[in-house]
């Protein structure tokens, strides 16, 4: 169990896939890299996601993982976890493709001593997504009911090999996934039924949405005894039942629909002990991102009691 000092706050990285002189960020010389992670270290962040938007990982040949690794270390930045986001493993086209990637992605990710690699069912941007605003305001991928039990396989797979390495499998919520509604994901991480298996409680991806939706809190209390690792976001959101109309916006942490001073705490008493990662859309990502670790810090702070009290381990019973 962590302390509420060292606790894993990590940043997202969403400088985009393309150095700013177009090259593939994966491929861009070392010196983008360096430009980038600075400003991450320099807005106070120790612990990444390095996200497959930005830098694909499993696609780094070994050299370049090297070089990787010592600009990690240049500025003292370390991989709390790797998200893998839209390379669904039931994709029907490269479904076996995202599979082998994912396997890689593990690898890697213990190599850089992470925690956690973030898989979602989440498939490619739709063309009415692309043109959209925020993407979420259009219709995307749904799942298909008749390749669940394939996902479950496959997560099973995946989380096997996750768990001999030393890591674990989060399944990040994400609407019209298998993962879409909080009664989704419970069952289906009872149906795989693997240790290394726990709920990323994305919430934020779906109070976002301009559709009903349940009461935050409610969705909060059916997850959280299952989550291993969280991107945690907030948005602003109102509804008008007599005309239907819907409004959400990307919002820093304190100031959006959710409560997560009080939503936190309710994970440190569930047991949460997982990494946290910063997420925001728009504007300046970055120094959101910064705000929003600084808040989840004093909450963890202000919550050192309930976090002692949950690592305190049992007492044995006297002549046991």
């Amino acid at each position: 169990m962590y302390t509420p000092e060292n606790w894993p706050i990590a940043c997202k990285i969403n400088f985009g896939p393309r150095a700013e002189d177009g090259t593939p960020i994966g491929e861009a010389p070392v010196r983008a890299w360096e430009d980038q992670l600075a400003q991450v270290a320099g807005c106070g962040f120790t612990e990444i996601d390095p996200m497959d938007d930005w830098i694909p990982i499993a696609e780094l040949s070994p050299e370049r993982f090297a070089e990787f690794r010592r600009v990690l270390d240049r500025f003292g930045l370390h991989v709390a976890a790797i998200s893998i986001g839209r390379n669904s493993v039931v994709d029907v086209e490269h479904g076996a493709r995202n599979v082998a990637t994912i396997h890689t992605t593990i690898d890697r990710a213990a190599d850089l001593g992470a925690e956690i690699v973030n898989i979602g069912f989440q498939q490619a941007l739709t063309a009415p997504q692309k043109e959209a605003l925020w993407f979420w305001l259009a219709e995307g991928h749904h799942d298909d009911p008749a390749l669940r039990p394939l996902a479950i396989e496959r997560a099973r797979e995946l989380a096997d090999h996750a768990q001999r390495r030393g890591l674990q499998i989060a399944l990040e919520m994400y609407e019209d996934t298998y993962l879409g509604t909080p009664e989704g994901a419970v069952s289906f991480l009872k149906d795989a039924d693997h240790p290394a298996l726990g709920i990323n409680p994305d919430i934020g991806n779906l109070i976002r949405l301009h559709r009903p939706m349940a009461k935050y809190d409610v969705m909060y209390d059916q997850v959280l005894p299952y989550s291993n690792y969280w991107h945690i976001k907030n948005y602003l959101r109102d509804e008008d039942p007599a005309t239907g109309a819907y409004f959400s916006a990307p919002v820093p942490l304190e100031y959006g629909l959710i409560d997560y001073r009080t939503v936190i705490r309710k994970a440190l008493r569930a047991g949460y002990a997982g990494p946290f990662m910063t997420e925001h859309y728009g504007s300046d990502w970055l120094g959101v991102g910064a705000t929003n670790a600084r808040y989840i810090r004093e909450v963890l702070v202000q919550a050192r009691s309930l976090i002692e009290r949950v690592a305190e381990p049992e007492l044995t019973p006297a002549g046991a």
